[in-house]
């Protein structure tokens, strides 16, 4: 093996495609994902494919290989990243009603999105001030990092952009009179969809990142960038900044929020247990269960083994699967 070559490659993928029978390919592909000892998550919907996987680079490759066969898939885009370290720690290929759910029936992402912009173009077009820069990231997401000039919707889950959408067209909203507007997000898949259903709203100009926020990081200089801070990736690289450099955030493995600095040196802050944002919402029994899976995990990294962790007691403290391989924008 060249030395250069990463121990792991992690791959986040998606594609809007019209799959009518999506169901009858989740056996095979968790099998073949099973032999290849590649971990993750992937979603299958008629509409499409959405997750990211790990594993050694050739197992990697032979499952996005595996996907291209079929004519349906051969123009599949993917993201990858080598790590040393496996960011996952089972594999599962799930059957989806969406593979990013919104809840508006209907729409064809697939033949109605937005109009792709370029990373490289993307500076100028968020500078002009007749368009309006929205990130459609969930608020915890956009807590961390986003670009200049955008708004945060303050959305918990992707579901509640409709909701936002109304509100801001109404007399004195920021999308009255639909003007230009700019979407993104982590990957490209949630801004597919919000554009489509933009436009089945009647909005004619509507752009969104091609690649999304990784792809920008990827290849736009940070001496030329908008963007500020870290953005969110769901495995346990946990966000990553410019050239996708490792970012500065841990997550809370009692809540899964994304923790920087001031958070982990905030009192309410004890590893594996308790952080600002759920302190105080866990009964003293689930406390101390928190504390053993930690001192368990911590056993098992001094002893160099994977440990899969106890269930963790409770629910995220504002919802969601933080952490996950996939989920409301999936690492694509």
């Amino acid at each position: 093996m060249n030395l250069d070559t990463p121990r792991y490659l992690t791959a986040a993928l998606y594609q809007f495609v019209d799959l009518p029978d999506f169901k009858e390919l989740r056996e095979p592909l968790q099998a073949l994902c099973d032999a290849r000892g590649v971990r993750g998550m992937l979603l299958l919907a008629h509409e499409g494919i959405n997750g990211t996987i790990a594993g050694a680079p050739p197992d990697v490759q032979a499952v996005l290989a595996w996907l291209r066969s079929d004519p349906r898939l051969a123009a599949l885009q993917h993201k990858e990243a080598p790590t040393e370290r496996m960011p996952f720690y089972r594999m599962r290929v799930r059957l989806k009603r969406e593979i990013v759910t919104l809840g508006v029936p209907g729409l064809n992402p697939a033949r109605n999105a937005g109009t792709y912009v370029k990373p490289g173009d993307w500076n100028a077009l968020i500078a002009d001030p007749d368009v309006v820069v929205v990130d459609t990231r969930n608020d915890y997401e956009v807590g961390i990092g986003t670009f200049e000039r955008a708004v945060n919707p303050h959305t918990r889950s992707f579901t509640e952009f409709p909701a936002w959408v109304a509100q801001q067209s109404q007399p004195g909203g920021l999308l009255e009179g639909k003007p230009r507007v700019a979407m993104f997000c982590t990957g490209g898949i949630r801004c597919e969809k919000s554009t489509a259903y933009l436009k089945s709203l009647g909005f004619e100009d509507v752009f969104h990142l091609e690649g999304g926020i990784l792809k920008y990081l990827e290849t736009v200089p940070e001496e030329s960038s908008r963007w500020h801070g870290d953005c969110f990736v769901f495995d346990e690289r946990v966000s990553v900044g410019h050239g996708l450099a490792p970012g500065h955030h841990q997550l809370c493995r009692s809540c899964r929020m994304p923790l920087g600095e001031a958070e982990r040196a905030s009192p309410h802050y004890v590893r594996g247990v308790s952080c600002p944002y759920c302190h105080g919402t866990r009964t003293p029994e689930q406390e101390r269960a928190l504390a053993e899976r930690q001192r368990q995990m911590d056993l098992a990294e001094q002893r160099g083994r994977a440990h899969l962790g106890a269930r963790q007691p409770g629910k995220p403290a504002q919802g969601g699967q933080r952490g996950e391989p996939t989920g409301e924008d999936g690492p694509a």
